[in-house]
């Protein structure tokens, strides 16, 4: 053959896989949709759409050599055949028959197990469906040619920053010569007497010896305000032409970008034409019986989204039939249906974002098998186990490694389908929830952005570097002054809205040095608080910058997965700056990514033999120990054996902290701390509460009522209580 053969052929068969793709996924449609057809009449109405697909493909295979293929459709028109022939409804065997002889075509083609044409472009048949244009009006093109289109438009994002960027730099420029003018005016009516002087000197006046060369000067300095102010002019209307150019190249560029990106829209149906036959199959190898609903597919998605959410997708679907549905006769026995529905709904939201729902009516999520799981894997202590709620266990399922199943098997039961699903939505700056009840099923929410490229951002500054965080992900910025900030369990806290939310240094999660002038330093400091579901961190920076909209750059290797970073931008100055993973930035804060609580403001050093500490608690033994850990850093010591004793003694003597147990007979330690609170004299002595009260609620009335810092006895550590007092004294 030759090599005008060869390539011809190489072209041919490129045609031939888009054509195959098409007539493939139409007969796996047609096929499940006839299981779903309860008499004869309508499944041969939907068989010959079957029927006609299978025919074309074996010619289109006949055509470029494929026997294989060719005879796999062949064998599905003769088993239609016959069956037409023979009447009645289709029958169970013959659906395995025929969905054995796609399986085969498939991997004939080097397919998936089911083609989807969101690979090459959509249908003519799908666009029509959902109102878009028909055969006769569009053009194939492949779709590495449109991201290549699509990643220069969104090139032009940064020309149309830099545009902005000239012309805000041009304003400036301009508003710079009102402070010459303001100068110039001051010394304009100096400058005429000057040169009447040299005109007309006064008598006496030995001045006018040098009158020549002062004209020469007024002359040049008159020149010299007649150029400025000419160049003024220039640059004003330079600053008005560059504002229009902005302007207009801002609409150029975002309609362009926008145009773009919508050409990379596919919808849902596209990435969900696999989805019924994967169900079935999965529910046909372990004996249950389900049906598949699906909901939204008209919705359009950025098609490089659903290429990353397919396997997450697929995870659910797997995890929905395998741990959810029961067996017929199980779900019968609980007074279910014996055919199981399972859901993929898709809807868009506000912003830019889209959510997809995948659930089941099954037997939900046992969270007392989670956190077993949990505890067999190192995730949780037995004790930790037993304080969670249900909802905390529930989203334990997303970590790797925890799993309900008690074997592992080709479907699920290495723990790692769901910890996928939480990844993978992540990278898309997106976040999952789980909700589900015991008998009634599981429900699983992925809120993602519904197109990729933009987004608006947050500029701040830590310890001398500029980062962006996604506005998405942040609830307020706000500003904290140094006395505002409390310590429980150990970590700094901050009170908003009534709640205390953990204070962590982002230049310490970033593993960055604190530089002079950080708010390690500083009595007021800017914190970014971010927030996924119920979890907030505040995150203190060293200022908050701008907020703008950026252009994502997703990392290459070797940098596909850095911790914290989702990917970088590029500002209007040219600068490139990472832009900051707010999930991992908030599990990095949860694992004690950021430095425990430390002093807000420079450590002193006083001599610690002169601080006198007030420990204040009615058991002896945590009395004793209390005692003895403050005297072995160096702190004089006084106890009191309830509240009311330790109220006595402050009001009649000096300290300079008390430590103080909650429960406590006569006066408990809420109430010690408020009479403290209330007394002028004594209102500024630090208070640290110890106790076993670990309850939010505890905790934030031992904020509310004025405590300084708040300590578990159940995770109490030496060193946070030390860590504590050096701070406060």
């Amino acid at each position: 053959m030759s090599s005008r053969d060869e390539e011809f052929l190489a072209q041919l068969r490129a045609t031939f896989n888009v054509e195959a793709a098409e007539h493939l996924q139409a007969m796996v449609t047609g096929l499940m949709e006839m299981e779903q057809l309860s008499t004869p009449t309508a499944q041969r109405e939907r068989a010959a759409v079957v029927f006609r697909a299978a025919h074309s493909l074996k010619g289109a295979a006949r055509a470029v050599g494929l026997a294989d293929v060719e005879s796999q459709c062949h064998l599905l028109e003769d088993l239609f055949a016959g069956w037409k022939r023979q009447g009645g409804l289709l029958t169970a065997v013959a659906t395995d028959a025929a969905h054995r002889a796609l399986s085969t075509v498939s991997a004939a083609l080097g397919a998936p197990a089911v083609a989807t044409v969101a690979q090459q472009s959509a249908p003519p048949a799908l666009a029509a469906e959902h109102g878009g244009p028909t055969s006769g009006d569009t053009v194939r093109i492949g779709v590495a040619k449109l991201d290549a289109m699509l990643v220069q438009a969104e090139e032009l994002f940064a020309a149309k920053l830099a545009a902005t960027q000239r012309a805000e730099d041009m304003r400036e420029l301009a508003h710079r010569f009102e402070a010459w003018k303001h100068e110039w005016a001051a010394v304009e009516s100096e400058s005429r007497t000057l040169r009447q002087a040299t005109v007309r000197p006064a008598p006496g006046d030995v001045g006018h010896v040098n009158g020549p060369a002062l004209a020469r000067l007024l002359d040049f300095a008159d020149w010299s305000a007649d150029h400025v102010k000419s160049l003024e002019r220039h640059v004003a209307g330079l600053a008005r032409t560059a504002q229009q150019d902005r302007h207009v190249i801002e609409r150029l560029v975002d309609d362009l970008l926008e145009d773009s990106k919508k050409l990379l829209l596919l919808p849902f149906a596209t990435c969900a034409a696999p989805f019924p036959k994967l169900v079935r199959d999965l529910c046909r190898d372990q004996g249950k019986e389900a049906e598949l609903v699906i909901r939204g597919e008209d919705v359009t998605i950025d098609k490089r989204i659903l290429e990353d959410l397919k396997d997450p997708l697929i995870h659910l679907l797997r995890n929905a039939v395998d741990h959810g549905v029961e067996p017929p006769d199980r779900r019968t026995a609980a007074g279910k249906p014996p055919r199981a529905t399972i859901t993929i709904a898709v809807t868009p939201m506000d912003g830019r974002k889209v959510e997809f729902t995948v659930s089941d009516d099954g037997a939900g999520i046992d969270v007392e098998k989670v956190k077993a799981s949990a505890v067999r894997h190192g995730l949780l202590s037995p004790d930790d186990a037993l304080a969670i709620s249900d909802a905390e266990a529930r989203a334990l399922t997303l970590h790797a490694d925890v799993s309900t199943s008690p074997m592992i098997t080709k479907v699920s039961g290495r723990g790692l389908g769901l910890a996928i699903v939480s990844e993978r939505a992540e990278k898309l700056g997106g976040t999952v929830s789980v909700e589900s009840e015991l008998g009634r099923g599981t429900s699983f929410r992925i809120v993602v952005p519904s197109i990729l490229a933009t987004f608006r951002g947050i500029l701040i500054e830590v310890a001398g570097r500029r980062f962006v965080v996604p506005t998405a992900h942040v609830e307020r910025v706000a500003r904290v002054k140094a006395d505002e900030v409390r310590t429980v369990e150990g970590r700094e806290t901050i009170a908003l809205d009534g709640r205390a939310v953990a204070r962590v240094r982002l230049a310490d999660v970033l593993e960055l040095p604190v530089v002079e002038g950080s708010d390690a330093t500083t009595a007021i400091v800017p914190v970014v608080v971010m927030f996924a579901g119920d979890q907030r961190v505040a995150f203190a920076v060293d200022a908050v910058l701008d907020e703008q909209e950026v252009l994502v750059k997703r990392l290459g290797r070797p940098l596909l997965r850095v911790r914290n970073v989702s990917g970088a931008t590029v500002l209007a100055s040219g600068q490139v700056v990472p832009i900051l993973n707010a999930l991992d930035l908030l599990k990095s804060a949860r694992r004690g990514g950021g430095a425990p609580a430390r002093a807000a403001a420079p450590v002193r050093s006083p001599d610690l033999a002169t601080k006198m500490i007030l420990v204040a608690e009615d058991s002896i033994t945590s009395r004793m120990m209390i005692k003895s850990i403050l005297e072995s850093a160096g702190y004089r010591v006084q106890t009191a054996v309830d509240g009311m004793d330790a109220f006595t003694q402050v009001r009649a003597g000096r300290f300079d902290l008390v430590v103080s147990d909650v429960e406590m007979p006569r006066l408990n330690g809420f109430d010690l701390t408020a009479r403290i609170r209330a007394d002028k004299k004594l209102s500024d002595l630090p208070i640290v509460l110890v106790t076993a009260l670990e309850t939010r609620e505890d905790r934030e009335r031992g904020i509310d009522v004025g405590a300084n810092a708040y300590l578990v006895k159940s995770s109490f550590d030496q060193d946070d209580l030390l860590d504590a007092v050096r701070r406060l004294v």
